[in-house]
């Protein structure tokens, strides 16, 4: 690296940090030919992943499309957005520990739904309805009575 001001080869770090998101190390360097300080951050070089969809499209993973669809089915419903930042980044965090470098959308899918099963059964419904695909109101039934009946397990259980 050299110094952005003069082109001198030699630096010198004076102070090292963690980012405020974490994500980075902050460094703060001093040029020892002029004596500029600068900024620099440090961080991890992510290897891309494709997701493949259920047709056999591959498209990049887009946190802020997962993101649109929790919010979409989140809508009018007591979630900050923070918690659904939050879950996007889990949720990418889970699969690149994965290793994987193609993950079928349908095992996004199944995370997400697990995911709002616990944190909100409405949205949950609604993102298992588009999801999921149902035709008709039966179909959403079915689900309706699928998640009250294992409320109603986790109550007994108690």
């Amino acid at each position: 690296m050299r110094c952005p001001f003069c082109g001198h080869p030699e630096l010198k770090v004076v102070d090292s940090r963690d980012s405020e998101v974490g994500e980075a190390i902050r460094r703060r360097r001093e040029c020892l030919g002029c004596e500029q300080r600068f900024t620099t951050y440090e961080r991890i070089e992510t290897v891309p992943f494709y997701v493949i969809k259920k047709d056999g499209r591959r498209e990049d993973f887009d946190p802020p499309k997962l993101f649109g669809g929790l919010k979409k089915a989140t809508d009018k419903r007591d979630i900050s957005p923070e918690k659904l930042q939050t879950m996007v980044a889990q949720i990418e965090s889970e699969l690149r520990r994965t290793g994987r470098v193609e993950i079928p959308s349908t095992d996004i899918g199944e995370m997400v739904m697990s995911r709002l099963k616990d944190l909100d059964e409405v949205a949950y419904i609604r993102f298992a309805s588009v999801y999921r695909q149902f035709m008709d109101l039966q179909d959403v039934r079915g689900e309706i009575d699928k998640v009250l009946s294992s409320r109603q397990r986790q109550k007994t259980a108690r």
